[in-house]
């Protein structure tokens, strides 16, 4: 039964994403004006790490499509709790962790579909990285937006307006940007600032990609990186999870 719920929610929420074709281009925007803009402006500098600048930036641009995009997908849930689509659910038999599961499986889709189009565009610009490596990003990717759209559902059912969410989910987003390294590895920037990225996971999940962006798969980066992304996946799921059933959505 909980297969089944989380298809008929999936297949719910992806048949709405798919008839708002301008929404799916937009979300990728973003990333795309970085890649266009500001990925030229690293060419041939010394980043202090392997791989040209396109291997060093283009991770960066995917797991911030995924930390952007998913930790704002809790607005749904506020715009449905006003219409009172979240009250006629509570009445059906589905499966509590099902209608987690259905959204944030949706969620990964649209955020991997987005990805992919990032993909080729870089490599238009002239990004080269190996095939496996690319699939390792998209598979991070899927992940950081179950963790993150998992943790947005949840506040989303605990607030009210969106007045209460937006900054909420700002003040939890712009320190994970700005100590992950997103834009550049933080080894380049002082050895104190450098040791504080170490407390965000993020940053473990930015080093493993673009080691793989390099060829580099046995290393102890990408190891942190997929125990980071598994643990903060499965505890987000069950956080998320025990929200919704609390909630009674």
């Amino acid at each position: 039964m909980l297969l089944h719920d989380t298809a008929l929610i999936y297949g719910r929420y992806l048949r709405q994403s798919l008839r708002s074709r301008f929404a799916l281009l937009f979300g990728v925007l973003m990333p795309l004006l970085y890649l266009l803009f500001f990925g030229p402006l690293l060419t041939d500098l010394p980043l202090g790490g392997e791989g040209s600048s396109w291997q060093v930036l283009v991770p960066g641009l995917l797991l911030q499509l995924g930390l952007f995009g998913a930790s704002f997908a809790g607005f749904s849930i506020i715009i449905e709790k006003s219409q009172g689509v979240v009250e006629r659910m509570r009445v059906t038999p589905v499966s509590r962790l099902a209608l987690l599961l259905g959204r944030v499986l949706r969620d990964a889709t649209v955020f991997v579909f987005q990805a992919v189009l990032l993909v080729l565009a870089a490599l238009v610009m002239g990004l080269r990285a190996p095939l496996p490596g690319v699939l390792i990003g998209f598979a991070f990717v899927g992940l950081l937006t179950v963790s993150l759209a998992s943790l947005s559902y949840a506040l989303a059912m605990k607030v009210s307006t969106p007045q209460e969410f937006g900054p909420a989910i700002n003040a939890m987003t712009m320190p994970m940007m700005l100590l992950s390294g997103l834009m550049l590895p933080m080894t380049l920037g002082p050895t104190w600032l450098d040791v504080l990225s170490h407390f965000v996971p993020f940053r473990y999940l930015v080093d493993a990609v673009r080691d793989a962006y390099v060829g580099s798969y046995a290393t102890t980066p990408m190891l942190y990186g997929v125990l980071v992304a598994i643990a903060f996946a499965a505890l987000a799921v069950t956080v998320g999870t025990r929200v919704f059933r609390t909630a009674g959505a």
